[in-house]
């Protein structure tokens, strides 16, 4: 995970990649067959996953109609993806309440909205050239924290991230890692209360801002794959660890 140096000059060079980043919701079959092939290279490489014959990596998961599935493109090339679920008290499917029930569902009873954010992959050759693409990626869950009017954002990732969350995001460690569908890794849970630290966010990171404008002309579209090609079957393929 990419250490984040202090002073001005980090926050001014991550806003000049903005000038260059397009964030696309992948709402066509091949737009996310795309995704899922870079997910499958950057998972593979990491060791998170093991081979498969069809060199993609979803699930289920993706076909939620409560999930967005973002690509984010670097001088017109798909350079890294996220996806992330808008978990609410009366929509609760997501991978974060399946494998920290005991955690979210309270929070759900509560009344809070939670963003969901998991799968981020990154471009091998992307990464060497734009070290700083975690921040690029995270931009997509701040963007969506505003819009759906989220209470929390929620970080499921590996012990050894969890340190770039809390010092980034004040967000808060809740457990140990556990298993996690599909991934070799077990994965640990954080949140974050993005409304308690957007000013000082947005002070050292800059990029994490969006316009009311921009959002919408995000968010104001399809979000699944099904509901624009209605008459075209879209078989997910299911990666395997074998």
């Amino acid at each position: 995970m990419y250490v984040d140096p202090n002073g001005s000059n980090f926050a001014t060079k991550l806003l000049a990649y903005l000038q260059e980043a397009d964030y696309r919701v992948a709402s066509s079959r091949v737009d996310r067959e795309e995704i899922y092939r870079l997910r499958y290279e950057s998972y593979l490489n990491e060791g998170a996953i093991g081979e498969n014959p069809s060199r993609m990596f979803n699930d289920d998961y993706d076909d939620f109609d409560n999930c967005w599935i973002f690509g984010i493109h670097l001088d017109e090339k798909l350079a890294g993806s996220i996806r992330f679920h808008v978990i609410t008290p009366e929509d609760r499917k997501g991978p974060a309440y399946d494998v920290f029930p005991d955690l979210v569902g309270p929070m759900l009873d509560d009344g809070l909205s939670l963003i969901d954010p998991t799968r981020f992959a990154a471009d091998i050759e992307a990464t060497k050239n734009y070290p700083e693409m975690p921040f690029l990626t995270l931009r997509v869950a701040c963007m969506a924290y505003e819009y759906f009017g989220a209470d929390y954002v929620l970080a499921t990732v590996r012990k050894e991230h969890a340190a770039f969350y809390r010092r980034v995001f004040n967000a808060e460690f809740m457990c140990e890692p556990r298993p996690y569908p599909l991934l070799n890794s077990s994965i640990c849970l954080l949140r974050a209360n993005v409304r308690g630290v957007r000013e000082k966010l947005a002070r050292r990171y800059p990029i994490f801002e969006s316009s009311l404008t921009e959002r919408r002309m995000i968010f104001d579209q399809p979000v699944n794959v099904q509901q624009v090609e209605e008459n075209r079957p879209f078989i997910p393929v299911i990666a395997s660890n074998a």
